[in-house]
Protein backbone atom coordinates (compact mmCIF):
# COMPACT_ATOMS: atom_id res chain seq x y z
CA UNK A 1 0.00 0.00 0.00
CA UNK A 2 1.22 3.43 -1.14
CA UNK A 3 1.23 5.77 2.24
CA UNK A 4 0.44 9.46 1.77
CA UNK A 5 2.01 12.21 3.54
CA UNK A 6 -0.27 14.37 4.19
CA UNK A 7 2.07 17.42 4.07
CA UNK A 8 1.97 17.44 0.52
CA UNK A 9 -1.92 16.34 -0.64
CA UNK A 10 -4.03 19.43 -1.57
CA UNK A 11 -7.48 17.24 -2.31
CA UNK A 12 -8.86 15.25 0.61
CA UNK A 13 -12.08 14.38 -0.95
CA UNK A 14 -12.39 10.62 -0.79
CA UNK A 15 -9.05 10.40 1.75
CA UNK A 16 -8.67 6.69 3.39
CA UNK A 17 -7.49 7.21 7.00
CA UNK A 18 -5.72 3.90 7.03
CA UNK A 19 -3.62 4.97 3.59
CA UNK A 20 -2.12 8.17 6.02
CA UNK A 21 1.51 7.92 6.62
CA UNK A 22 1.76 8.01 10.36
CA UNK A 23 5.34 8.16 10.43
CA UNK A 24 5.84 11.51 8.98
CA UNK A 25 5.61 14.65 10.72
CA UNK A 26 2.00 16.83 11.39
CA UNK A 27 1.36 18.97 8.96
CA UNK A 28 1.36 22.48 10.17
CA UNK A 29 -1.54 23.79 8.17
CA UNK A 30 -5.61 22.78 8.40
CA UNK A 31 -7.76 20.88 7.21
CA UNK A 32 -4.53 18.10 7.11
CA UNK A 33 -3.28 18.57 10.31
CA UNK A 34 -7.22 17.19 11.99
CA UNK A 35 -6.78 14.74 9.42
CA UNK A 36 -3.31 13.18 10.36
CA UNK A 37 -4.54 13.14 13.34
CA UNK A 38 -7.67 11.17 12.70
CA UNK A 39 -5.17 8.40 11.16
CA UNK A 40 -3.27 8.76 14.48
CA UNK A 41 -6.47 7.91 16.88
CA UNK A 42 -8.03 5.49 14.49
CA UNK A 43 -4.91 3.53 15.02
CA UNK A 44 -5.21 3.73 18.59
CA UNK A 45 -9.02 3.09 18.96
CA UNK A 46 -8.47 -0.16 16.57
CA UNK A 47 -6.17 -1.69 18.47
CA UNK A 48 -7.55 -0.65 22.10
CA UNK A 49 -11.47 -2.73 20.02
CA UNK A 50 -9.21 -5.39 19.69
CA UNK A 51 -7.78 -5.52 22.86
CA UNK A 52 -11.52 -5.27 24.39
CA UNK A 53 -12.62 -7.66 21.50
CA UNK A 54 -15.90 -5.08 20.72
CA UNK A 55 -16.42 -1.92 19.11
CA UNK A 56 -15.65 0.93 21.22
CA UNK A 57 -18.62 3.20 21.80
CA UNK A 58 -19.03 6.93 22.36
CA UNK A 59 -22.12 8.84 23.74
CA UNK A 60 -22.36 12.91 22.53
CA UNK A 61 -25.00 15.35 24.83
CA UNK A 62 -25.64 18.64 22.84
CA UNK A 63 -27.15 21.54 24.99
CA UNK A 64 -28.07 25.31 23.67
CA UNK A 65 -28.92 26.26 20.13
CA UNK A 66 -28.92 24.87 16.25
CA UNK A 67 -25.25 26.48 16.36
CA UNK A 68 -24.50 23.84 19.09
CA UNK A 69 -26.31 21.32 17.31
CA UNK A 70 -24.63 22.00 14.23
CA UNK A 71 -21.03 21.87 16.07
CA UNK A 72 -21.92 18.69 17.50
CA UNK A 73 -22.88 17.15 13.85
CA UNK A 74 -19.07 17.67 13.22
CA UNK A 75 -17.80 16.34 16.66
CA UNK A 76 -19.74 13.40 15.90
CA UNK A 77 -18.68 12.71 12.32
CA UNK A 78 -14.76 12.86 13.66
CA UNK A 79 -15.98 10.33 16.04
CA UNK A 80 -17.27 8.12 14.16
CA UNK A 81 -14.42 7.94 11.07
CA UNK A 82 -11.81 7.94 13.97
CA UNK A 83 -13.69 4.18 14.75
CA UNK A 84 -16.11 4.84 17.35
CA UNK A 85 -20.00 3.64 17.38
CA UNK A 86 -22.31 5.93 18.56
CA UNK A 87 -24.10 4.87 21.71
CA UNK A 88 -27.29 5.88 23.76
CA UNK A 89 -25.73 4.23 26.93
CA UNK A 90 -24.11 7.49 28.81
CA UNK A 91 -22.54 5.01 31.73
CA UNK A 92 -21.19 2.30 29.70
CA UNK A 93 -19.62 4.21 26.91
CA UNK A 94 -15.89 4.92 26.76
CA UNK A 95 -15.98 7.95 25.42
CA UNK A 96 -18.59 11.06 26.53
CA UNK A 97 -18.75 14.27 25.46
CA UNK A 98 -20.67 17.12 26.54
CA UNK A 99 -21.56 20.21 23.91
CA UNK A 100 -22.13 22.96 26.21
CA UNK A 101 -24.28 25.84 26.56
CA UNK A 102 -24.09 28.76 28.65
CA UNK A 103 -27.45 31.50 27.76
CA UNK A 104 -28.35 30.63 30.99
CA UNK A 105 -27.18 30.18 34.20
CA UNK A 106 -29.15 26.76 34.08
CA UNK A 107 -27.84 25.38 31.46
CA UNK A 108 -24.80 25.54 33.19
CA UNK A 109 -26.39 23.74 36.79
CA UNK A 110 -27.44 21.27 34.48
CA UNK A 111 -24.30 20.71 33.26
CA UNK A 112 -22.48 20.67 36.40
CA UNK A 113 -25.47 18.16 37.60
CA UNK A 114 -24.75 15.56 35.10
CA UNK A 115 -20.99 15.69 35.35
CA UNK A 116 -21.43 14.53 39.31
CA UNK A 117 -23.38 11.74 37.91
CA UNK A 118 -20.36 10.41 35.53
CA UNK A 119 -18.22 11.20 38.56
CA UNK A 120 -19.36 7.87 39.90
CA UNK A 121 -19.48 6.45 36.79
CA UNK A 122 -15.74 7.24 36.11
CA UNK A 123 -15.05 5.79 39.74
CA UNK A 124 -15.96 2.07 38.21
CA UNK A 125 -14.99 2.54 34.54
CA UNK A 126 -11.57 4.33 34.85
CA UNK A 127 -10.76 3.90 31.61
CA UNK A 128 -13.97 6.14 29.92
CA UNK A 129 -12.82 9.82 28.68
CA UNK A 130 -14.75 12.32 29.55
CA UNK A 131 -14.74 15.77 26.82
CA UNK A 132 -16.12 19.03 27.66
CA UNK A 133 -16.38 21.74 24.77
CA UNK A 134 -18.56 24.56 23.85
CA UNK A 135 -19.49 27.96 25.07
CA UNK A 136 -19.77 27.06 28.49
CA UNK A 137 -15.83 26.38 28.48
CA UNK A 138 -14.75 29.83 27.09
CA UNK A 139 -16.04 31.13 30.41
CA UNK A 140 -12.77 31.06 32.49
CA UNK A 141 -14.36 30.54 36.25
CA UNK A 142 -15.82 27.36 34.43
CA UNK A 143 -12.27 25.90 33.45
CA UNK A 144 -11.17 26.75 36.76
CA UNK A 145 -13.71 24.85 38.39
CA UNK A 146 -13.46 21.66 36.27
CA UNK A 147 -9.69 21.90 36.84
CA UNK A 148 -10.20 21.89 40.62
CA UNK A 149 -13.60 20.06 41.40
CA UNK A 150 -13.90 17.86 38.37
CA UNK A 151 -10.25 16.85 38.11
CA UNK A 152 -12.05 13.38 36.11
CA UNK A 153 -12.82 15.27 33.14
CA UNK A 154 -9.90 14.52 30.49
CA UNK A 155 -10.40 17.08 27.92
CA UNK A 156 -11.55 20.40 27.58
CA UNK A 157 -11.94 22.93 24.80
CA UNK A 158 -14.09 25.33 23.45
CA UNK A 159 -16.14 26.80 20.65
CA UNK A 160 -12.80 28.28 18.64
CA UNK A 161 -11.29 25.30 18.38
CA UNK A 162 -14.24 22.97 17.82
CA UNK A 163 -12.06 21.19 14.50
CA UNK A 164 -9.35 20.23 17.03
CA UNK A 165 -11.06 16.72 18.47
CA UNK A 166 -9.09 14.56 16.75
CA UNK A 167 -5.65 16.05 17.91
CA UNK A 168 -6.64 16.34 21.52
CA UNK A 169 -7.95 13.15 21.76
CA UNK A 170 -4.64 11.94 20.52
CA UNK A 171 -3.18 13.98 23.15
CA UNK A 172 -5.14 12.30 25.77
CA UNK A 173 -4.54 8.91 24.35
CA UNK A 174 -0.75 9.19 24.62
CA UNK A 175 -0.61 11.69 27.77
CA UNK A 176 -1.51 11.39 31.60
CA UNK A 177 -2.49 14.88 32.04
CA UNK A 178 -6.15 16.89 31.61
CA UNK A 179 -6.02 18.30 28.07
CA UNK A 180 -7.15 21.56 27.99
CA UNK A 181 -7.23 24.05 25.15
CA UNK A 182 -8.96 27.04 25.17
CA UNK A 183 -8.84 29.87 22.20
CA UNK A 184 -9.50 33.46 23.08
CA UNK A 185 -10.68 34.00 19.34
CA UNK A 186 -9.45 32.87 15.91
CA UNK A 187 -9.50 34.09 12.03
CA UNK A 188 -9.59 30.00 10.79
CA UNK A 189 -12.94 28.57 9.75
CA UNK A 190 -11.88 25.26 8.97
CA UNK A 191 -13.49 23.34 6.32
CA UNK A 192 -13.88 19.89 4.75
CA UNK A 193 -13.97 17.46 8.12
CA UNK A 194 -16.37 15.02 8.38
CA UNK A 195 -19.96 15.43 10.14
CA UNK A 196 -22.46 13.04 10.68
CA UNK A 197 -25.74 14.60 10.11
CA UNK A 198 -28.66 13.96 12.38
CA UNK A 199 -31.23 13.66 8.95
CA UNK A 200 -29.73 12.44 6.01
CA UNK A 201 -32.97 15.00 4.10
CA UNK A 202 -32.01 18.18 5.77
CA UNK A 203 -28.79 19.75 7.45
CA UNK A 204 -27.75 23.23 9.00
CA UNK A 205 -24.54 24.80 7.33
CA UNK A 206 -22.85 27.65 8.77
CA UNK A 207 -22.81 30.76 6.97
CA UNK A 208 -20.86 33.18 10.07
CA UNK A 209 -19.70 32.79 13.40
CA UNK A 210 -19.63 34.80 16.29
CA UNK A 211 -21.43 38.01 17.25
CA UNK A 212 -20.94 41.93 17.09
CA UNK A 213 -24.07 42.95 18.52
CA UNK A 214 -23.19 42.61 22.68
CA UNK A 215 -26.94 42.85 23.47
CA UNK A 216 -26.24 43.75 27.74
CA UNK A 217 -28.32 40.56 28.58
CA UNK A 218 -26.54 37.82 26.19
CA UNK A 219 -23.16 36.00 26.67
CA UNK A 220 -22.79 35.01 23.62
CA UNK A 221 -20.14 37.48 21.98
CA UNK A 222 -17.58 36.98 24.76
CA UNK A 223 -17.92 33.40 24.13
CA UNK A 224 -18.19 32.64 20.45
CA UNK A 225 -16.41 35.48 19.41
CA UNK A 226 -16.78 38.66 16.62
CA UNK A 227 -19.09 38.21 13.97
CA UNK A 228 -16.80 36.27 10.53
CA UNK A 229 -18.33 35.31 7.50
CA UNK A 230 -17.82 32.25 5.44
CA UNK A 231 -16.36 32.43 1.90
CA UNK A 232 -19.68 32.28 0.03
CA UNK A 233 -17.50 30.10 -2.64
CA UNK A 234 -17.50 27.34 0.50
CA UNK A 235 -21.12 27.85 1.37
CA UNK A 236 -22.13 26.59 -2.04
CA UNK A 237 -20.01 24.03 -2.35
CA UNK A 238 -20.70 22.41 0.92
CA UNK A 239 -24.39 23.03 -0.44
CA UNK A 240 -23.85 21.42 -3.59
CA UNK A 241 -22.06 18.36 -1.88
CA UNK A 242 -25.39 17.83 1.04
CA UNK A 243 -27.75 18.05 -1.76
CA UNK A 244 -25.58 15.34 -3.90
CA UNK A 245 -25.99 13.60 -0.82
CA UNK A 246 -30.22 13.94 -0.71
CA UNK A 247 -30.33 17.10 1.09
CA UNK A 248 -33.49 18.77 0.12
CA UNK A 249 -33.36 21.75 3.17
CA UNK A 250 -30.77 23.57 4.13
CA UNK A 251 -31.05 26.33 7.15
CA UNK A 252 -28.58 28.45 7.11
CA UNK A 253 -27.07 29.54 10.50
CA UNK A 254 -25.83 32.38 12.14
CA UNK A 255 -25.73 34.40 15.12
CA UNK A 256 -26.97 37.29 13.15
CA UNK A 257 -27.53 36.21 9.67
CA UNK A 258 -28.18 39.93 8.21
CA UNK A 259 -24.66 41.06 8.98
CA UNK A 260 -23.35 38.37 6.46
CA UNK A 261 -20.68 39.92 4.79
CA UNK A 262 -19.34 42.53 6.59
CA UNK A 263 -16.06 41.14 7.04
CA UNK A 264 -15.64 39.92 3.77
CA UNK A 265 -13.95 41.80 1.15
CA UNK A 266 -16.05 40.51 -1.69
CA UNK A 267 -19.43 42.90 -2.52
CA UNK A 268 -22.06 40.12 -0.95
CA UNK A 269 -24.79 40.43 1.82
CA UNK A 270 -27.23 37.91 2.76
CA UNK A 271 -29.66 38.28 0.20
CA UNK A 272 -27.32 37.89 -2.55
CA UNK A 273 -26.01 35.00 -0.58
CA UNK A 274 -29.92 33.36 -0.76
CA UNK A 275 -30.30 34.56 -4.11
CA UNK A 276 -27.17 32.17 -5.49
CA UNK A 277 -28.02 29.76 -3.06
CA UNK A 278 -31.19 29.07 -4.27
CA UNK A 279 -29.70 28.45 -7.75
CA UNK A 280 -28.64 25.40 -6.28
CA UNK A 281 -29.94 22.89 -8.35
CA UNK A 282 -31.73 19.82 -6.19
CA UNK A 283 -31.91 22.08 -3.60
CA UNK A 284 -35.99 22.84 -2.19
CA UNK A 285 -35.74 24.49 1.00
CA UNK A 286 -34.05 26.92 2.06
CA UNK A 287 -34.40 28.46 6.17
CA UNK A 288 -32.19 30.92 7.97
CA UNK A 289 -31.51 31.27 11.44
CA UNK A 290 -31.27 33.63 13.45
CA UNK A 291 -31.53 37.44 11.62
CA UNK A 292 -31.70 41.08 13.78
CA UNK A 293 -34.54 43.16 13.07
CA UNK A 294 -31.79 46.44 13.32
CA UNK A 295 -30.78 45.42 10.26
CA UNK A 296 -33.58 43.37 8.25
CA UNK A 297 -33.12 45.06 4.44
CA UNK A 298 -35.28 45.30 1.92
CA UNK A 299 -33.33 43.44 -0.14
CA UNK A 300 -33.65 40.13 1.99
CA UNK A 301 -37.50 40.73 2.39
CA UNK A 302 -38.05 41.15 -1.34
CA UNK A 303 -35.62 37.92 -1.89
CA UNK A 304 -37.91 35.64 0.56
CA UNK A 305 -41.03 37.22 -1.61
CA UNK A 306 -39.44 36.56 -5.21
CA UNK A 307 -37.79 32.84 -4.86
CA UNK A 308 -40.02 29.91 -3.51
CA UNK A 309 -37.04 28.04 -2.30
CA UNK A 310 -36.89 30.57 0.33
CA UNK A 311 -39.28 29.12 2.98
CA UNK A 312 -41.55 31.66 3.96
CA UNK A 313 -40.71 31.97 7.23
CA UNK A 314 -38.78 34.66 9.19
CA UNK A 315 -38.22 34.42 13.23
CA UNK A 316 -37.94 38.33 14.06
CA UNK A 317 -36.31 38.42 18.10
CA UNK A 318 -38.46 41.10 19.76
CA UNK A 319 -37.03 40.16 23.46
CA UNK A 320 -39.07 43.27 25.01
CA UNK A 321 -41.95 45.52 23.27
CA UNK A 322 -40.74 48.51 25.51
CA UNK A 323 -38.39 50.86 23.50
CA UNK A 324 -36.77 51.35 26.87
CA UNK A 325 -35.90 48.67 27.92
CA UNK A 326 -35.05 47.43 24.19
CA UNK A 327 -32.09 50.63 24.75
CA UNK A 328 -30.85 49.14 28.11
CA UNK A 329 -30.75 46.11 26.09
CA UNK A 330 -28.82 47.95 23.29
CA UNK A 331 -30.85 46.19 20.35
CA UNK A 332 -30.86 49.01 18.63
CA UNK A 333 -34.39 49.41 17.33
CA UNK A 334 -37.93 50.77 19.27
CA UNK A 335 -40.97 49.14 19.55
CA UNK A 336 -42.26 51.63 16.69
CA UNK A 337 -39.62 50.80 14.25
CA UNK A 338 -39.84 46.86 14.81
CA UNK A 339 -43.57 47.14 14.31
CA UNK A 340 -43.43 49.12 11.15
CA UNK A 341 -40.61 46.31 9.97
CA UNK A 342 -43.45 43.37 11.07
CA UNK A 343 -46.00 45.31 8.62
CA UNK A 344 -43.41 45.78 5.89
CA UNK A 345 -42.68 42.21 5.78
CA UNK A 346 -46.63 41.60 5.81
CA UNK A 347 -47.46 43.72 3.25
CA UNK A 348 -44.59 42.60 0.56
CA UNK A 349 -45.31 38.54 1.70
CA UNK A 350 -48.66 38.36 3.05
CA UNK A 351 -48.54 34.57 3.75
CA UNK A 352 -45.58 35.11 6.01
CA UNK A 353 -44.94 33.18 9.35
CA UNK A 354 -43.39 35.45 11.72
CA UNK A 355 -42.36 33.79 14.96
CA UNK A 356 -40.15 35.72 17.87
CA UNK A 357 -38.42 35.52 20.98
CA UNK A 358 -39.57 37.50 24.14
CA UNK A 359 -37.75 37.68 27.75
CA UNK A 360 -39.65 38.45 30.82
CA UNK A 361 -38.36 39.87 33.88
CA UNK A 362 -34.74 42.18 32.50
CA UNK A 363 -33.62 44.50 34.54
CA UNK A 364 -35.72 47.11 35.71
CA UNK A 365 -38.73 46.08 33.86
CA UNK A 366 -42.08 48.18 34.75
CA UNK A 367 -45.84 47.10 34.17
CA UNK A 368 -46.10 49.65 31.46
CA UNK A 369 -42.80 47.96 29.68
CA UNK A 370 -44.38 44.76 29.98
CA UNK A 371 -47.62 46.11 28.58
CA UNK A 372 -46.17 47.14 25.94
CA UNK A 373 -44.69 43.73 24.82
CA UNK A 374 -48.00 42.43 25.30
CA UNK A 375 -49.28 45.24 23.08
CA UNK A 376 -46.57 44.24 20.16
CA UNK A 377 -47.49 40.78 20.69
CA UNK A 378 -51.31 41.63 19.90
CA UNK A 379 -50.15 44.06 17.04
CA UNK A 380 -47.69 41.17 15.37
CA UNK A 381 -49.96 38.25 15.73
CA UNK A 382 -46.80 35.79 15.89
CA UNK A 383 -47.75 32.44 14.74
CA UNK A 384 -46.32 31.39 17.54
CA UNK A 385 -43.00 32.73 20.37
CA UNK A 386 -40.18 31.10 22.19
CA UNK A 387 -40.52 33.02 25.83
CA UNK A 388 -37.84 32.91 28.55
CA UNK A 389 -37.80 34.62 31.79
CA UNK A 390 -34.45 36.76 32.47
CA UNK A 391 -31.47 34.97 33.35
CA UNK A 392 -28.92 36.85 34.69
CA UNK A 393 -24.98 36.15 33.36
CA UNK A 394 -22.04 36.82 35.04
CA UNK A 395 -19.93 38.84 32.85
CA UNK A 396 -22.78 40.89 30.94
CA UNK A 397 -23.55 44.40 31.44
CA UNK A 398 -27.12 43.73 32.64
CA UNK A 399 -26.60 41.43 35.24
CA UNK A 400 -24.97 44.85 37.26
CA UNK A 401 -28.09 46.47 36.42
CA UNK A 402 -30.63 47.68 39.21
CA UNK A 403 -34.33 46.69 39.64
CA UNK A 404 -33.58 42.71 39.29
CA UNK A 405 -37.62 42.29 39.07
CA UNK A 406 -38.93 40.34 42.21
CA UNK A 407 -39.73 35.77 41.35
CA UNK A 408 -43.28 36.51 41.96
CA UNK A 409 -43.66 39.65 39.94
CA UNK A 410 -41.84 37.97 36.56
CA UNK A 411 -43.54 34.44 37.03
CA UNK A 412 -47.25 36.50 36.82
CA UNK A 413 -45.95 38.14 33.91
CA UNK A 414 -44.45 34.89 32.05
CA UNK A 415 -47.84 33.14 32.67
CA UNK A 416 -49.69 35.98 31.38
CA UNK A 417 -47.55 36.42 28.29
CA UNK A 418 -47.99 33.21 27.58
CA UNK A 419 -51.41 32.99 27.78
CA UNK A 420 -51.59 36.21 25.35
CA UNK A 421 -49.23 34.48 22.89
CA UNK A 422 -51.82 31.22 23.20
CA UNK A 423 -54.47 33.39 22.37
CA UNK A 424 -52.78 35.52 19.55
CA UNK A 425 -51.45 32.83 17.69
CA UNK A 426 -53.93 30.18 18.19
CA UNK A 427 -56.38 32.72 16.49
CA UNK A 428 -53.69 33.60 14.12
CA UNK A 429 -52.17 30.07 12.29
CA UNK A 430 -55.99 28.90 11.89
CA UNK A 431 -56.02 31.15 8.43
CA UNK A 432 -54.61 28.03 6.97
CA UNK A 433 -56.80 25.55 8.03
CA UNK A 434 -58.74 23.63 5.14
CA UNK A 435 -55.96 24.90 2.64
CA UNK A 436 -53.61 21.96 0.91
CA UNK A 437 -49.76 22.69 1.79
CA UNK A 438 -46.63 20.74 1.19
CA UNK A 439 -44.94 19.19 3.97
CA UNK A 440 -41.63 17.82 4.41
CA UNK A 441 -41.80 14.66 6.26
CA UNK A 442 -39.19 14.96 9.16
CA UNK A 443 -40.56 11.74 11.60
CA UNK A 444 -42.64 9.27 12.57
CA UNK A 445 -45.06 11.11 15.04
CA UNK A 446 -43.96 10.46 19.35
CA UNK A 447 -47.84 9.57 20.24
CA UNK A 448 -48.56 7.60 17.35
CA UNK A 449 -46.37 5.78 15.03
CA UNK A 450 -49.00 5.08 12.15
CA UNK A 451 -49.14 8.98 12.05
CA UNK A 452 -46.33 11.24 10.37
CA UNK A 453 -44.72 14.63 11.23
CA UNK A 454 -43.16 17.00 9.14
CA UNK A 455 -42.97 20.72 8.35
CA UNK A 456 -44.45 23.42 6.16
CA UNK A 457 -42.61 25.68 4.21
CA UNK A 458 -43.68 28.50 7.46
CA UNK A 459 -42.57 26.27 9.53
CA UNK A 460 -45.91 25.21 11.10
CA UNK A 461 -46.04 21.21 12.13
CA UNK A 462 -48.28 18.90 10.60
CA UNK A 463 -49.35 15.74 11.68
CA UNK A 464 -51.39 13.26 9.19
CA UNK A 465 -51.59 9.68 8.81
CA UNK A 466 -48.44 7.86 6.88
CA UNK A 467 -45.85 5.49 7.31
CA UNK A 468 -41.84 5.92 7.48
CA UNK A 469 -41.60 5.87 3.82
CA UNK A 470 -42.48 8.95 3.34
CA UNK A 471 -39.85 10.41 5.76
CA UNK A 472 -37.50 13.03 3.79
CA UNK A 473 -40.22 13.56 1.08
CA UNK A 474 -42.00 16.41 0.73
CA UNK A 475 -46.09 15.66 0.25
CA UNK A 476 -49.21 17.20 -0.11
CA UNK A 477 -51.40 17.84 2.94
CA UNK A 478 -54.99 18.61 3.38
CA UNK A 479 -54.95 20.79 6.58
CA UNK A 480 -58.36 19.46 8.63
CA UNK A 481 -57.63 20.82 11.48
CA UNK A 482 -55.64 23.83 13.75
CA UNK A 483 -54.85 22.48 16.94
CA UNK A 484 -53.45 25.68 18.14
CA UNK A 485 -49.49 25.09 17.01
CA UNK A 486 -49.94 22.46 15.10
CA UNK A 487 -52.20 21.17 12.30
CA UNK A 488 -54.19 17.58 11.98
CA UNK A 489 -54.25 17.18 8.27
CA UNK A 490 -54.88 14.41 5.30
CA UNK A 491 -52.33 12.77 2.50
CA UNK A 492 -53.54 14.10 -0.69
CA UNK A 493 -53.41 11.35 -3.37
Amino acid sequence: MNLIDLRYIDNLEGLDLDTVDMSKPAPEFEPNRQFYFMAKARSYVKKKSEELGRPMTFFTQTFGCQMNARDSEKLLGILKDIGYQESDDEENADFVIYNTCTVRENANLRVYGRLGQLKKVKRANGEMIIAMCGCMMQEPEVVEKIKTSYKFVDIVFGTFNIFKLAELMYMCFTGDEQVIDIWDSTKEVVEELPTSRKYPFKSGVNIMFGCNNFCTYCIVPYVRGREKSREPKEIIREIERLVSDGVKEVMLLGQNVNSYGKTLEDDITFAKLLREIAKIDGLERIRFMTPHPKDLSDELIEAIRDNSKICNHIHLPLQSGSSRLLKLMNRQYTKEHYLELVDKIRNTIPDISITTDIIVGFPGETEEDFEDTLDVVRKAKYDSAYTFIYSKRTGTPAAKMDGQVSEDIVKDRFNRLLATVSEVSHEHIKRYEGMDMDVLVEDIDDHDNTFVTGRMTNNILVHFKGDKELIGSIVNVHLDECKGFYYMGTKND
